[in-house]
């Protein structure tokens, strides 16, 4: 005799709860095996801070998710590679920091931590990209961030990094913080020329992205914008950056995507 199956209320076969009771996308869930979990309840891990991390490549995130596990006061309770996805799981999860990548496929980091901020404003974010801190540092800062480090620190940085932004401490570099104080004391007024300092950090992303030879439709479908509006950031950066035609902006987006600087 057939029994049919158990059937829970409420409870949609392979959610995941988190600690509000809220369901966690199976799709999130099911990132890692078994034995990295992507989601785990406060309530198996007393005592420990818990990390939120934001990252789509899944390597980096296995990599952070073991690194963080091994400490004995903290643990990962979420993580995901969709910046989209990022703001519904801070709520549901209430993590004490989220850990996120100012480069994401789907969403713009500097944007998702705007986001972030207004929708948890006592939750900490802390910063962890593979992109030079001198471009994103203080863009990363003034959208609500508490600290910025690279990917390629050693493990004892990234975990200061993150025990500083708990204690709601902000995190630097000692090239950034030194960096931060001669714009403080020189100011602006004497830069000329070719500079991405006065850029807004959407004219920043489309320029990166057109170093990374997306076209003006590629670029409109990526960001969810209209081609006229692409065309009118492409017009604002020549101006801003004082170049002369559409293939010399290409050029220089080229040369910075690569990490290269400015040709002139």
């Amino acid at each position: 005799m057939k029994h049919p199956p158990n059937k829970r209320k409420g409870n949609r076969a392979g959610a995941t709860r988190g600690p509000s009771g809220g369901e966690i996308p199976s799709r999130v869930a099911s990132q890692h095996n078994s034995k990295v979990p992507a989601v785990r309840s406060p309530a198996a891990v007393p005592g420990k801070r818990r990390v939120l991390l934001v990252d789509d490549h899944p390597i980096v995130r296995q990599g952070l998710v073991e690194l963080i596990n091994r400490q004995k006061h903290l643990v990962v309770c979420g993580e995901t590679g969709s910046g989209r996805e990022a703001p519904e799981l801070a709520r549901q999860l209430k993590p004490d920091l989220a850990v996120i990548d100012v480069s994401l496929k789907d969403a713009s980091g500097i944007q998702l931590l705007k986001t972030l901020k207004l929708q948890c404003p006592r939750l900490p974010l802390l910063v962890l990209s593979m992109h030079e801190e001198g471009l994103y540092a203080e863009r990363a800062l003034r959208a609500g961030a508490m600290g910025y480090i690279m990917k390629q620190e050693a493990s004892e940085i990234i975990l200061k990094a993150i025990h500083s932004a708990l204690r709601g401490e902000i995190y630097l570099s000692d090239r950034i913080k030194e960096k931060m104080l001669h714009h403080l004391v020189e100011g602006k007024s004497g830069k000329r020329g070719f500079s991405v300092d006065s850029l807004s950090d959407r004219e920043l992303e489309i320029f990166q992205l057109i170093g990374n030879g997306f076209g003006t439709r590629q670029i409109a479908e990526k960001l969810h914008l209209s081609v006229k509006t692409i065309e009118s950031y492409r017009e604002s950066l020549k101006q801003k950056l004082q170049l002369k035609g559409r293939s010399e902006l290409v050029q220089q987006a080229i040369h910075w995507a690569r990490g290269e600087g400015p040709m002139i």
